[in-house]
């Protein structure tokens, strides 16, 4: 008995080290005047809703034509949050469209940022979050400076951790990796102040599953737009897919956040 618990004190006593000076990037340490700075309700209600909804659809199309689209038929499928993606063409022009169609009901946000420039970009086409493909420590400060929400790409325990660690309220798991929910599991036990997003991975079954073992929040890319269907303008199909994911992910619950 007294070896445990020596044991969960030292436990505890790591997880405490690990975490970082919050103050350092709440919002109360945000610099209102700073150009595209969002008020710190703004920041709350983004993690509000990823809390709440706890699944993004992530849209990557080799054309312009189709992104619209397909992007139209996820929100038809229950999606509530949605990414484009930088690499989709005219990326830009279509996160504005949809933003403003949808303002206040579908919280729309841009990936594949990789520079400051990027945010500022995504920021005035409307952008509600950032989403990084790799840690970017430059982006999550400029984020972490404006009240904006930052999910940037981190591939392992470490790198979830220090992106944390610099001001990254949500941390996204990409690529995917061995063991899925399981590993999961064990670093969100292991590391219990982490929130993390999964995308690569997460299929239209298995997402419900990430969540339940201690996952955030997921991310669908291509098992909800599948290439297939998006090639054969198969709109109808996505929104099927789309059902079948937030049936699953509804079966979790919402997300408490940290």
């Amino acid at each position: 008995m007294a070896l445990y618990s020596c044991a969960s004190s030292i436990a505890r006593q790591t997880a405490s080290a690990l975490r970082p000076n919050v103050a350092a990037f709440s919002s109360l340490a945000v610099d209102s005047t700073l150009d595209r700075a969002k008020s710190a309700e703004n920041y709350e209600s983004v993690l509000d809703r990823f809390a709440q909804i706890r699944a993004c659809a992530v849209l990557r199309t080799a054309t312009s034509e189709a992104c619209p689209q397909a992007m139209q038929a996820a929100i038809d499928g229950g999606f509530k949050i949605v990414e484009f993606t930088l690499t989709t063409p005219d990326c830009l022009d279509h996160l504005a469209s949809c933003r403003e169609k949808n303002d206040g009901s579908v919280m729309v946000g841009c990936g594949t940022i990789l520079n400051t420039q990027d945010c500022e970009n995504a920021i005035d086409a409307g952008s509600e979050f950032i989403i990084t493909p790799v840690m970017l420590p430059d982006v999550i400060q400029w984020c972490a400076e404006r009240n904006i929400v930052c999910v940037p790409g981190c591939q392992t325990p470490t790198e979830l951790v220090t992106a944390y660690r610099a001001g990254a309220p949500l941390q996204k798991l990409f690529p995917g990796v061995a063991g899925g929910p399981g590993w999961v599991k064990a670093v969100s036990s292991a590391l219990p102040f982490l929130s993390i997003n999964p995308t690569s991975g997460v299929d239209l079954d298995n997402a419900g599953e990430f969540l339940k073992m201690g996952a955030a929040s997921v991310g669908l890319v291509a098992p909800l737009f599948d290439p297939v269907a998006v090639a054969n303008e198969d709109w109808e199909q996505i929104s099927k897919n789309a059902e079948k994911c937030m049936a699953n992910v509804k079966t979790a619950g919402p997300y408490i956040r940290k």
